[in-house]
């Protein structure tokens, strides 16, 4: 489970390295060596898993990719700023056309953050059918130094593909449960009661980063008798915050420093818990529980805890290392993520019951191609509720989520500070959990977790040119309608953004217009843009 190296191939100086991986995205049927029937899966030069991907600080990422697939595919580095380079961001229609079936892409990203990160598939929600991997980036003078390293890259596997659940989500009426073989749990790419042992030596400090990739369901990570202090969040270095379990969302990251005991008389055991109290308990099944050894000792006794500690991160608690106080916020908009449904009973996700569907232009290119009208969100459709932002405005979410399932909310592009918590029924402000305001550095991190019934406020600094993807990162709601854009700095972006030819090939190769607004016309009318009516408010949800 230690971390293994991937090739490095070196051009020019020491620090200016090009880590290239060469990937045939390509169609795997397999059950993953899991207790279940085979499906098709989405997967990398014929097999799973997926290679995890190490470089280091200041290095360039070229990820050579060829689709074998019959339908477009993308890749999105899941946490990476993507500062100059939008267009490699991996969001069909909004910052690329996708990678046709049959053709070769190339991502050059250079990588400008260290920490823990993975990439995904970000087309047709592949995600979900395996496409992801872990990304590590290393920095090489980071004065923190630890004995050793260890990763869990934990993700969940359904027997089902996303083609085959889509019908079931939207269904006006299902008749067919989706719970009724819940998913299984792969740690590293393997299945979670295989897992192996934690070698420990006493005294010795090690690193351990624990990696989401999971599509719905929530884990926690803890050892049984250890403390974990948390260094590192969505990338992000904290504070050192002492814990003794850590919860996990879809798509977050988390890295814990663990001290060795002095002692090598026990062993220990550690524990990975999938669970959500929005998906049905089948006894003996789910919540699933999977357990592994630290060994300190060979022979020696397990030591046999009274319970699996659990519970929720303190956020509000915590800080970003690099003291960044509150930011002061220039406007706040209001996000209510409800599920609704149409005249015929269909239902879908939305923000302000706005459900997304693609602009036939491209978004990046909308923004570059239609001067003054750029500045006009309705120039990138109905559809996709973009909001425009001026550069380095201070944007303020409340994200109010009365709804009856949890979200996962991740912006792309950037970190936000976690400002408040509380809960939607509150109606004296009371409940209120808000960071302290004077000397204080608020959390930041890319993807919250918003419980039902529960709303939180973030804040961000709109200072990176480029449209960036706002949703829910439960791949069934982002599948159903739960993103949304923000547009920043457009008058900046013709100077900032060099879009590669590459880009453009692909647009040409499957007739996507790469100019116009969001219907491909030069001016506001966007009639022949993907159009839907309002949602209507769903006031209760069965899946």
């Amino acid at each position: 489970m230690h971390i293994s190296s991937v090739l490095l191939l070196a051009a020019g100086f020491a620090h200016a390295r090009r880590v290239v991986q060469n990937w045939d995205i390509t169609y795997v049927t397999t059950n993953r060596g899991l207790p279940q029937p085979a499906k098709r899966g989405v997967g990398v030069n014929g097999a799973f898993p997926l290679p995890v991907v190490e470089a280091e600080l200041g290095d360039t990422l070229v990820l050579n990719v060829h689709n074998s697939l019959d339908q477009p595919t993308s890749l999105h580095a899941h946490g990476i700023f993507q500062r100059g380079t939008n267009y490699y961001d991996g969001v069909p229609l909004v910052t690329e056309c996708g990678i046709a079936p049959g053709s070769n892409f190339s991502y050059e990203i250079p990588l400008k953050q260290a920490g823990t990160y993975w990439i995904h598939g970000h087309s047709r929600e592949q995600n979900y059918d395996g496409l992801r991997t872990p990304l590590v980036i290393r920095d090489p003078k980071d004065s923190r130094r630890t004995d050793g390293e260890f990763l869990f890259a934990v993700e969940d596997w359904w027997p089902n593909t996303f083609q085959e659940v889509y019908p079931i989500l939207t269904a006006a009426n299902p008749t067919v449960s989706l719970f009724a073989n819940p998913p299984h749990a792969l740690i590293n790419g393997v299945n979670a009661n295989n897992t192996q042992s934690l070698q420990f030596t006493p005294g010795k400090t090690y690193r351990i980063r624990l990696v989401s990739m999971m599509s719905l369901p929530l884990w926690e990570f803890t050892i049984d008798g250890h403390e974990m202090q948390i260094v590192e969040v969505d990338g992000v270095r904290t504070k050192p915050s002492t814990v003794n379990v850590v919860r996990m969302s879809p798509a977050q990251r988390i890295s814990v420093l663990v001290t060795a005991k002095e002692s090598t008389s026990m062993n220990y055991q550690y524990h990975v818990t999938m669970f959500g109290d929005y998906l049905p308990a089948i006894a003996g099944v789910f919540p699933s529980v999977y357990n592994g050894t630290v060994v300190y000792s060979q022979g020696a006794p397990t030591f046999v805890p009274t319970e699996i500690a659990t519970g929720f991160l303190d956020e509000i608690g915590m800080q970003s290392r690099e003291y960044t106080p509150a930011l002061v916020p220039d406007r706040s908009i209001y996000l209510n993520t409800t599920v609704g449904f149409m005249a015929d009973g269909s239902t879908f996700e939305s923000f302000n019951l706005v459900t997304y569907r693609d602009p036939l232009v491209p978004s990046v290119f909308s923004a570059l191609t239609t001067g003054d009208m750029a500045i006009n969100p309705i120039t990138y459709g109905p559809q996709t509720n973009a909001h425009v932002f001026k550069y380095k405005e201070v944007i303020e979410m409340l994200l109010w989520n009365a709804d009856t399932l949890p979200h996962v909310m991740h912006l792309h592009g950037h970190t936000f500070q976690i400002i408040e918590r509380g809960f939607t029924n509150d109606t004296t402000g009371v409940l209120r959990n808000r960071v302290a305001q004077t000397g204080y550095s608020p959390l930041q991190r890319d993807t919250v977790f918003v419980p039902k019934k529960e709303y939180a406020v973030v804040r961000f600094r709109a200072d990176n040119p480029g449209v960036w993807l706002m949703h829910c990162h439960f791949d069934w709601h982002m599948g159903m309608g739960m993103n949304m854009l923000f547009v920043e700095a457009p008058e900046m972006m013709p100077q900032v953004l060099k879009v590669p030819s590459r880009i453009a090939d692909q647009c040409s190769a499957q007739g996507i217009p790469m100019q116009g607004n969001a219907a491909g016309n030069n001016a506001y009318n966007v009639s022949a843009a993907p159009n839907l009516p309002f949602l209507i408010a769903n006031t209760t949800r069965v899946q």
